[in-house]
């Protein structure tokens, strides 16, 4: 989804000029809020799996792929900040390793995203064909899918990474931290890696867009479910909002290089340290919120994983609490 390894390079550039103490200071401040989410990702992902409606419901397999991805990515990026905090320099073999993982979880949020946006016309433009085009069965070959395209598209970086380091790097360790201009270095790589992002988020915008725009048209119709149709609409205008989210990637780094250009570098890697919390953490944990609180089917299991912990203390009842549990679920 997100340029995160630019981003920890661009930060950790200036990190030889701050004090320990700071550096500890913006590592709690980074490193709490991508707790927090991981373990509210981590929640959702067990709750889309612990009922039986969640598993076999295309909308929820699509979700859990979604939010698979962007939790995997949110794990790795603050990993990469972590060893960049620490002055830890790995080799380009492990560098390359975990710069692939998060191209190749990158892409598939916003394919994931187009495939939802078409479950959700088919399911209001096409309601009486919807329980036999979107099955379980269609819906993991489309997963499938997502990813073969995302594993290609990573597999050619790999090939370009690996001609290029053959015939220009003689030692394999590195000698700065590893981001995204440690791995690709070539211009071929970079140019590579814009046009198949850049055509990648155009045609999930237009997919998306259509969508939106095909499910306003059937809303109109007599035969259509308003309620359904004006629930469809909300949630493809939420795709493109996370889509968007995703695409602010490029203009992310560009307002990076700005900002560097323009004031000192003690101030840039704090302002940029805030937009990595901003524009990078905060939208990976957005899916698990906002499907977490708008759908009615998620949201008492959430709730009941979520506050799991509470309800067991021995200063509390848990009996009426899980019975009460279970009605909400059961409702």
């Amino acid at each position: 989804m997100l340029y995160a390894n630019q981003s920890q390079t661009n930060i950790t550039v200036g990190l030889q000029y701050q004090g320990l103490l700071e550096r500890l200071m913006f590592s709690f401040l980074t490193s709490v809020p991508c707790c927090v989410f991981l373990f509210i990702n981590g929640t959702m992902l067990f709750t889309l799996r612990s009922k039986h409606v969640f598993r076999e419901t295309s909308r929820y397999i699509l979700l859990y792929n979604l939010l698979f991805a962007d939790t995997v990515q949110m794990a790795q990026g603050q990993l990469m900040y972590i060893l960049a905090v620490c002055r830890l320099r790995m080799t380009y073999p492990l560098c390359g390793a975990l710069g692939m993982l998060a191209h190749l979880t990158r892409k598939i949020s916003p394919l994931t995203l187009v495939v939802m946006s078409l479950e959700r016309y088919v399911a209001v433009c096409y309601p009486l064909r919807h329980a036999t085009i979107i099955t379980k069965r269609n819906t993991g070959v489309a997963i499938c899918v997502i990813w073969t395209i995302s594993s290609l598209n990573v597999l050619t970086k790999v090939l370009l990474m690996i001609n290029f380091h053959v015939e220009n790097t003689v030692s394999l360790q590195m000698k700065d931290f590893c981001g995204k201009e440690s791995v690709l270095l070539d211009q071929i790589s970079d140019l590579y890696d814009k046009a198949y992002t850049y055509f990648l988020f155009v045609s999930a915008g237009i997919v998306v867009s259509c969508s939106y725009i095909g499910v306003m048209v059937a809303a109109r119709s007599a035969s259509t479910d308003r309620d359904s149709a004006v629930k469809a609409r909300k949630t493809l205008l939420l795709h493109l909002v996370q889509l968007g989210l995703s695409l602010s990637s490029t203009l992310h780094n560009l307002l990076l290089i700005a900002i560097s250009k323009i004031i000192d570098r003690i101030l840039s890697v704090r302002i940029q340290i805030f937009l990595y919390v901003l524009v990078i953490i905060l939208p990976r944990c957005l899916s698990a919120l906002i499907y977490g609180i708008r759908d009615q089917t998620i949201r008492p299991v959430l709730v009941y994983h979520l506050c799991c912990q509470w309800k067991r203390s021995p200063l509390l009842s848990v009996v009426p609490a899980k019975a009460k549990i279970s009605i909400l679920i059961a409702s």
